[in-house]
Formats: C-alpha cells, structure tokens, sequence
C-alpha cells in the first residue's frame, strides 16, 4: 500500500525569475516503508520534507500523504505526520521533559495523557534519568534525541527525519540509527533524508539520489549499483598533486568517472583496473607524486551519485 505518494512536485522561490529548489519531484513511500532521500546540501531534500509538511506550498505537482493532499487537506496530513527538523527546535533554559511537555500541550494533549505520554517518550530516546537536567547541559547527541521525542508524542502514523545525525558524535548517531530501525519495526513509517551514503544504504530499502532539485536515481541499494555496471571502484591517496592528477586520469581510456580530490583522496569508477593502473602510476610519476595507498572494492552509492551526476557526494 502507497502511505505516501508525490507526483511531479515543483518549488521554485520568488518566481518567476527565483531559484528551482524542487524541479518535478516524484515517488512514492509503501506503509511501514523506511525511504531515503540521498543527497548533498542543497539539493532540495529539505524543501521537499516542508512541502511534504505542508509548511511550504508547491509552485506544481501534487502529494498526498495517508490519502490527504498536502494543499487542499492540510490539516489532516499535519496531524498524522511527526517532523524532525535539520535544526534543533528547543529551549535550552527548560529541561528535557519540559520541553517535551510544552510541545505535547502544542499538539492539544493534556492531563495525565501528556504525562503517561512523555514518560513514554522518554524512555524511547533514552534520557528517563537525564529528563530534569537543563537542555543546554545536553550533548549534541542528545539534543537531537529530544528533537525526535518531540515528534513522537502524539504517536504519527508517518516521521519525516531531515539529516538527524549532523554534527553529532558516533555513540548519539548509533543510538539514533538503531531506534529509528525500532520504531520500522514496530510499524512507523519513516521518511529519512541524509547525505551519509551509508546510512542510506544502512536503513532503507528504496533510496532516491536527489541533486539539483531533481531525483536522478532510484531503486534498491542493488538496483542503483547496478547503474554503473560490471565496473570498479578505485581509492587511491597521494602525496601531491591530487588535483593535477585526477584531471590527469579522467581522461585515460577506460576511465568512467573520478571524483575531486579530497585530501589526498581520489577516487575512479574503472572497467578494467588491472589495465588501468600501471598507467595510474605512471602518471603519477610523470607528474612527480607518489601514490601511497590503493584499494579496489565494488562499486557504492557514491560512485552512483559520481557516475550520475559528475561529482561526488560530499562535493
């Protein structure tokens, strides 16, 4: 069953002259689905969640979500879905559990419902014995799991999640990825945008690469892969001249795609490495660099994202 379905979904700001965030957006999200929005800043993913929200009104298209459409029932989608913003919307001088109670009277709920609810919520995320301490003696980590309490109060059928692990240390996003995974399990179904390729590929099933407005891949982890065929990954570092070098090597015959240097780090889609890499380090040593580490692996969702678009993920 679609829970939620979007079909040609446009916004463009200040138009007509205004930039295209949105450029004819479309896909759909079974019930009980976790579905990933993959993509750099600035390719439209949170636009398309405020859409979804219906915090933002579409320039074209049309999204329904739990059988409501987000312009003409409004009302309705807002009450079934819970949305964690990018931001964290809190207020340090209160605590954890007065944060939450202020947002659950927010949703209309009271009395001893709000509470039961909150306890509930709580031990969700975790924090039941840190529920009195003040918001701004909360990690990152923890803010962020305080974020998503926050929308789960009034228990949505749908939980929009917009890049809910930025910024936060390698604990806090495990405890974050392992209980949205819980909440999958127990029947939520979950709308995740992230330009962490692996949390993607960790999470969902389905997976749409969104960049310039536009989604320009979609399908199971499998069935991106296999957009770049029977090729390999190559991860090389150098000591030098990494941007001379990958201009260098991108115009070698059996070269697919490479992507910017980062940090020394290169890496090249292939259709035959073993051929190709005498010539690689021959350039290298034409150009005066020494390559000082090289891996061959199968192709990834960043390759993917390389091969469709031109440059890499995290450009």
């Amino acid at each position: 069953m679609k829970a939620i379905e979007v079909e040609g979904l446009r916004k463009q700001f200040d138009p007509p002259k205004g930039a295209v965030a949105v450029d004819g957006v479309s896909f759909f999200i079974e019930e009980g689905e976790i579905f990933s929005l993959l993509g750099p800043n600035g390719a439209g993913k949170t636009t398309t969640i405020s859409m979804l929200s219906c915090l933002l009104k579409p320039n074209g298209g049309t999204a329904r979500v739990g059988g409501f459409s987000i312009t003409e029932d409004p009302a309705k989608v807002k009450a079934q879905i819970g949305v964690v913003p990018q931001d964290i919307a809190l207020y340090d001088d209160l605590s954890g559990r007065e944060n939450l109670v202020f947002w659950g009277r927010m949703y209309g709920m009271r009395g001893q419902a709000l509470d039961t609810r909150v306890d509930e919520v709580l031990e969700l995320i975790g924090l039941t014995d840190r529920q009195n301490d003040r918001v701004d003696k909360y990690s990152g980590g923890m803010k962020r799991r305080v974020n998503i309490g926050v929308a789960l109060l009034h228990k949505p059928r749908f939980l929009y999640l917009d890049e809910p692990t930025v910024g936060i240390d390698p604990q806090s996003r495990r405890s974050i990825l392992d209980g949205i995974k819980d909440l999958n399990a127990a029947g939520m179904t979950v709308l995740y945008t992230t330009h962490y390729m692996e949390e993607a590929q960790e999470l969902s099933k389905r997976i749409a690469i969104m960049d310039h407005g536009k989604i320009v891949g979609l399908g199971t982890h499998e069935e991106l892969v296999k957009i770049v065929g029977e090729r390999t990954r190559i991860d090389l570092k150098v000591d030098s001249a990494a941007k001379e070098l990958s201009e260098q090597w991108r115009t070698l015959e059996g070269v697919s795609d490479v992507s910017e240097p980062q940090d020394g780090g290169i890496r090249i889609l292939a259709m035959d490495a073993g051929s190709l890499m005498p010539r690689l380090f021959e350039t290298a040593r034409t150009a005066g660099a020494r390559i000082t580490e090289i891996n061959l692996a199968e192709p990834n969702l960043e390759m993917v994202f390389l091969h469709l678009t031109g440059r890499a993920l995290r450009d």
